[in-house]
């Protein structure tokens, strides 16, 4: 029998916790590896043991800096991935961005990769600005039309803003962040599941 692994319905921009930005209609999964359904606006989501969380699927897409080439989920196989979705005209995500790139910098050498999905930018040059002008030095990829997180089957909050998913060695969810975050927030959780083995169950 599935198990249905709880996670958000969209957060309006400014409302509740005022670290996200909605995108576009509340999301509730009706099939898939598991459904996204929010109890209580919850924008913290952990999942454990490694036996309860889904697996995500098929993630792909154009590298953001570099349109003649694709950037996929499957590029990082045995790596914790940590993925965030972001775009340069949501505020939190330029409040967070140098925590996250700071967070990387320090987990990296552990098997960790982050990988950016950059969503409603119609004007690729103001996100590969941001990049720049932010100095991050993992990829995203560039999908205005939010196509990437919809191959998922909608298994994934795609109408939060920022959103970011931490994925163990096997790619499934270890947990989400419907939130702005601080390096002191996600640090531990990535360290944690990077040092779990693989193959854990």
């Amino acid at each position: 029998m599935r198990r249905i692994l709880v996670a958000v319905a969209a957060l309006l921009c400014g409302v509740a916790t005022l670290t996200s930005c909605a995108t576009g209609d509340d999301a509730v999964a009706t099939g898939g590896t598991f459904d996204f359904v929010s109890p209580g606006g919850q924008t913290r989501i952990f999942y454990d043991p490694p036996s309860e969380r889904g697996t995500l699927g098929a993630l792909s897409g154009e590298d953001l800096m570099n349109e003649a080439q694709t950037l996929s989920l499957a590029d990082y196989d045995g790596q914790v991935v940590v993925l965030n979705v972001w775009g340069q005209w949501c505020a939190p995500c330029r409040s967070e961005v140098g925590d996250l790139e700071q967070v990387y910098e320090s987990t990296k050498d552990l098997g960790v990769q982050f990988l950016g999905i950059n969503v409603r930018d119609n004007q690729r040059d103001k996100a590969q600005d941001f990049v720049v002008d932010n100095k991050v030095s993992y990829p995203s990829i560039y999908d205005p039309a939010m196509r990437s997180l919809l191959a998922l089957g909608r298994n994934y909050p795609t109408s939060v803003v920022p959103t970011t998913v931490v994925l163990d060695r096997e790619h499934r969810v270890a947990a989400v962040f419907l939130t702005e975050l601080l390096a002191e927030d996600l640090q531990p959780v990535v360290e944690r599941v990077a040092a779990e083995p693989a193959g854990q169950q």
